[in-house]
């Protein structure tokens, strides 16, 4: 049976176009039956035997210089008048220089205001730390409270003069004003981060009660953190990120 079916079952008619006196081998082919290979397919060919053209991987921003990180806060120190300091910080490390994103800045503004101090030293310490360690911190800790120093001392002499002189009462409409541009500045920070990385309503919640329990009711910041810290952190580690 096997061999009458072996035998029904022939090769198949592979028919192949020849020349007159050309012999077939298929081990060999002959040109006329290759496809014709271009030169860009040729040089693609070796590209992709480099792995040159592999998909390249965002890289991670190079680490600041300790001149740059020193330069960089000394003009936050600089523009910043009446306060308002978080919202130049973000703009020079965030969206300028691109150090950080903007949940590490959330992160170490909240990790400032938790630890004693003030919060934007405790802020440039920090970041400087994250960017060159030690050395980074004392870079960004210089060039912050260098140049203000050296203002707030000839500033506070001058406002102790025009204190006992009449004559220069504009002095304090001036830092008044300073002082509301610095609000409005705090302001426009807190409802710019809190558009992009306040999702769902326990987040939400959560800032409404601590805005209202420190800016309305008055309350000391000290309790507030006591009875909200716990709550964020345990939103935080309950809910699902996003």
């Amino acid at each position: 049976m096997r061999v009458a079916v072996a035998a029904s079952v022939g090769p198949p008619n592979i028919i192949v176009p020849r020349h007159s006196g050309e012999t077939f081998n298929p081990l060999v082919p002959k040109d006329r039956y290759c496809i014709p290979t271009s030169p860009d397919a040729a040089a693609l060919s070796s590209l992709r035997g480099t792995g040159l053209n592999v998909p390249m991987q965002p890289s991670p921003p190079d680490r600041p210089s300790l001149g740059a990180l020193f330069v960089s806060f000394m003009s936050i120190g600089m523009m910043s008048f009446g306060g308002g300091l978080a919202a130049w910080t973000r703009r020079e490390v965030v969206q300028r220089r691109g150090w950080l994103d903007d949940p590490q800045f959330l992160s170490g503004y909240a990790l400032s205001q938790l630890i004693p101090g003030a919060t934007n030293v405790n802020l440039a310490v920090f970041i400087g730390t994250l960017m060159r360690g030690a050395s980074g911190a004392v870079a960004a800790f210089a060039g912050l409270t260098a140049l203000p120093v050296a203002i707030i001392l000839a500033a506070g002499a001058l406002y102790l003069h025009a204190q006992s002189n009449s004559a220069m009462a504009w002095l304090s409409g001036i830092l008044g004003g300073m002082g509301a541009v610095a609000i409005g500045l705090s302001l426009g920070t807190g409802v710019r981060l809190a558009r992009r990385n306040l999702r769902g309503v326990v987040p939400f919640a959560i800032t409404a009660v601590v805005t209202t329990a420190i800016g309305i009711l008055g309350l000391p910041l000290i309790q507030v953190l006591l009875v909200m810290l716990p709550v964020s952190l345990f939103a935080a580690w309950a809910l699902p990120r996003r």
